[in-house]
Order: C-alpha cells, then structure tokens, then sequence
C-alpha cells in the first residue's frame, strides 16, 4: 500500500486516542488523577479571572465539559498532526510522545490528589503507548518504512486492510482503557457511603406555617439538591472515602487537631436554612440557592483548637486543592458558620461537598464555601490570599442585596387581567424587608410609574432568601417590569449597574412583556 499524509494523520491520531485511554486506565489503577483533567486544571489555574468569568456566562454548568472535550480534541489533533511528521522522521514522533508525556506528567504531578511517581508512571505508560502504537501503525500503512528498534522484528503485508483492522484495533482498545478508568473511578462507592450515614439528630430548622408562596414558575422556598447550583474548580467531582477522609484544624492555633467523619458526626450539631450565592451571578441570574443545612458549628471546631487573638482569617482548603479565606469574625459572630455533612435532610450529594463543607451565611461561595473539606487552616488575611483573590476578585465579599422576577419571563406575551408577578430577594444575613415592584410601559420614561409593595412570604432565617408576589391587573400594551428590594437595615438595592468583577454584580432586574386582549 503506497503512503499517504492521510493515513499517516490517521495513525497519529488513534496513536494519541490510544495513549489518552491508556493514561486513563493506569491513573484509575494507581489512584491518580487523570492526565485530561490535569491539563485542564493548568488551563484554568493558569487562565485570566476574565476568561473564566466568561466561559462561565456562556456555558454555565457545561463549562467543565466544555473544557475537557477542548483537552481531548487538542491532544487528538495534536496527534494527527505528529503522524505525518514521523512518517518521514520517526525521531518526531519519539521526541513529540515524550513531550506529551512529561506535559502530563507536569501537570497531574501539580495536583494534590497525585504523588509525583504515579503523576511520571501515568505519563509514562501513555507515551510509551503512543509512541508504539505509531510506529506500529505507520509500518502498518508503509511495509517499506524501517522497523524502530524498540519494535519486535516481523511485517505484515502492509495491506490497507491490514491498516485498517489495526486501526480498528487501536480504537477498541482505546475505548476499552477509557471505560476501565471509568470502572475503576467507581471503586469509591459514594453513594453507598452517603446511604449509611445516620445523621445527627438536631431541633429542626424553623419552618414558617406559611412561609412558602404557592404561584406557579415560582422558585421554591427550598431549593431541591438536584436544582441547587453548582459552580467550581473542580473538571470532575473528586470522590472523597469517608472512611479515610480527616478533617485537620491547622495554623494559628494552641491545638491543632484532626477528625475522622464519625468523629465529625458525633458533635454536637445545628441545622440552618441558609441561601448561597455565586459571586458571577448577574442581575436575575440563577446562580443561587437556598438549603437546609446540617453540620458541626464552626465555633465550636475553633474553640476546641484554641485560636490565637491575632489570627484574623480562617482558610478552607479542599482536597483538590481549592482554597478559600474569610475573615475569622465572621464564623464568632452569631451568623450560623458550620461545617455541614447534610443538605436538605440527606447527606451532602457527591456535588455538593461529600463528606463536608463549610457553609457561612452572608458571604459569597468564592470565598467561603469550601467543598470536599480536608483543612481549616487559622492564618491572618495578609499572610495568604486564597485562589481567586490573585485572579482579579475582592478579598472580602459579603452578599449583596438582590431581587428577581421569576414570573413571568421576560419576552412573555400574556393575556389581559389579573396578573401574578413573583419572585424572590436575598441580602445575605441582613434578611429582607420589603420588596417593590414598577410597572411601566416600554416606551415610557425609565422613571416612570410607582414603586407598589409585593406580599412577602415568611422568613426562614435572616440569612435566607424571601419569595414574594405582587398582584397586576394588566391591560393591552408592552411593558417593563422592575423590582427592588430593602434589606433588614433599611439599606435600599441600588440601581446602579455593576459586573460581577469583583465582588458581586448590583442592579434592578427587570422583564419585558407584552399584554393582549384575553
């Protein structure tokens, strides 16, 4: 069979699928990371705090997706492009193999999950893989093109069908290493664990008997955990042991301390409704929720380690690396600070933090709610910025005061009559007091019309959000809906437009409608 680019391409492309499915498998086996997932984390850790702001906006929760197809594909064409190159050089495709493989290395040798070793014996293991699959295949595609000495002496009769099965070969054992790793991944049973914890028993939070306003397209009083918002560094959901996994209390501190999750579990416990919020949410953005929370006071965790006077922050470190910083006042002040262990009644979803997070009421997640925590770490807010803070965003972020309409949506045509107009409004731990709502037409004056008072619903917490509803009698016409609220210190939400760089967006959120005749 004469040679061609094509072919060539080819072989380096199924050379490269083949060497990411074996990085795959031998990372699964030896309890590493995936090289994939390693790049990915290079790029994110090392890409602008405006990149990933923007990669967020457009791809919300598909932006780790997004990401790791981009590694995969770029590795792909990477391959493809190397084939044609050792089909002339073979010495290209040696050096090419081994730079893929010491970038992998690099890289998963940087996450704290992975220990050098396994970082070079994964990376290794995939070049090696690459570098024979290619040779292999390009002998395969070319009977004339000399055997590289690493390869076993014996040609086939360079036929495109024999390329072609190998090829099909290639690709088979490629899926199969994927689907190992896959398996493999699953050798920590998460959701078993999460069924055999017995929760703490606690006074109930308390519920309002009439709390929950009953209007159709309104978000829920409490957010069910599969609705609940998620945003992270995490590329994939690290699957933390609970029957491994320590707690540490660390740094400035008399008595520095570790936990085992059943010691965690046998302490005394509370449990809050609490409302968090993603300092990228824009105005009338989604990303924000409001749970039930179960977990360890955090008081209670600092005074058994003796905190020293001048430490000033408190750092939450996760097992994949992420770290948060928040002011030490913040978890003595009243507000309910907690590691949790449930959410919504259950045990943490995998998701969501399993086995424990931190979760502390009136600041924003960035810097506070540390999933998969592994450390609290006592420090003061000069000697350690934790990962976002290089990256652009403030240092200190209490939750702003916000309202959304959720009904109806902007862009709704509706029927003339009695319109509900509804949604809810969070200040952080400043809790709500009233909301407004204005009603104008689209080609009026942005001023225009009076703010009306919207029904409130009950208050969980002061540090959860308040759903509310006004009634509208709507009649034909095009219309502008915007609301406003007023937190408990009488602080008023400002107009004033604002990104959410760097800590936190502020606005009115408005709709647009369109009335018709019923």
């Amino acid at each position: 069979m004469t040679r061609s680019r094509t072919w060539d391409a080819a072989a380096g492309l199924l050379a490269a699928g083949l060497a990411l499915g074996v990085s795959e498998l031998v990372a699964g086996i030896a309890g590493g990371t995936s090289l994939i997932v390693a790049v990915g984390d290079v790029v994110v850790d090392h890409a602008p705090g405006g990149a990933v702001k923007a990669a967020i906006d457009v791809l919300g929760t598909a932006d780790k997706p997004a990401l790791l197809l981009t590694v995969t594909l770029a590795s792909l064409a990477i391959g493809a492009l190397l084939g044609p190159a050792a089909g002339r050089w073979m010495s290209v495709g040696t050096v090419g193999f081994g730079l893929f493989g010491l970038a992998g290395a690099l890289a998963a040798a940087r996450d704290p999950l992975t220990g050098t070793a396994i970082a070079f014996v994964t990376a290794g293991a995939a070049a090696v893989a690459g570098y024979l699959t290619l040779s292999f295949l390009l002998r395969a595609a070319d009977p004339a093109r000399p055997a590289p000495a690493a390869q076993m002496p014996g040609r086939g009769t360079g036929t495109r069908r024999q390329f072609l099965s190998f090829a099909g070969a290639t690709g088979v054992a490629g899926v199969a290493a994927l689907s190992g790793r896959r398996l493999l991944s699953e050798a920590v049973d998460v959701e078993a664990q999460r069924d055999a914890v017995v929760l703490p028993t606690t006074r109930p939070a308390p519920f309002g008997g009439d709390a929950s306003l009953e209007v159709p397209g309104l978000s829920p009083l409490v957010t069910p955990n599969e609705d609940f918002y998620r945003i992270d560094t995490a590329l994939v959901v690290p699957r933390v042991d609970a029957t491994k996994w320590r707690l540490r209390v660390t740094g400035m501190v008399d008595r520095p301390y570790e936990l085992t999750f059943d010691e965690l579990l046998a302490m005394a416990s509370i449990e809050q409704s609490v409302t968090l919020a993603c300092v990228s949410n824009e105005v009338g953005g989604r990303l924000v929720g409001n749970a039930v929370w179960l977990g360890v006071p955090l008081p209670a965790l600092l005074e058994r380690a003796g905190v020293h006077a001048e430490a000033s922050q408190i750092v939450g470190h996760s097992v994949d690396g992420f770290t948060v910083g928040f002011p030490t006042e913040a978890a003595l002040d009243g507000r309910a600070a907690m590691v949790a262990v449930a959410m919504n009644g259950e045990p943490l979803p995998a998701v969501h933090g399993f086995p424990a997070r931190l979760v502390v009421p009136g600041l924003y997640g960035y810097v506070s709610a540390t999933k998969w925590l592994e450390e609290i770490e006592l420090t003061t807010l000069d000697a350690f910025d934790a990962y976002w803070i290089p990256r652009g965003w403030a240092k200190q972020a209490p939750i702003k005061t916000h309202s959304r309409i959720d009904v109806p949506r902007d862009g709704r045509e509706l029927a003339a009559g009695r319109v509900a107009i509804a949604g809810v409004a969070w200040a952080g731990i400043r809790s709500i007091d009233r909301v407004e709502v204005r009603v104008r037409p689209s080609d009026g004056d942005d001023d225009a019309g009076e703010w009306r008072e919207a029904r409130l619903g009950d208050a969980l917490t002061r540090s959860t959000w308040r759903q509310w509803v006004l009634e509208w009698d709507a009649v034909p016409g095009e219309y502008d809906i915007e609301v406003r609220a007023t937190d408990g210190e009488g602080e008023v939400q400002t107009a004033e437009r604002q990104r959410p760089d760097p800590d936190g967006a502020t606005g009115h959120h408005r709709v647009r409608v369109t009335v018709e005749d019923a």
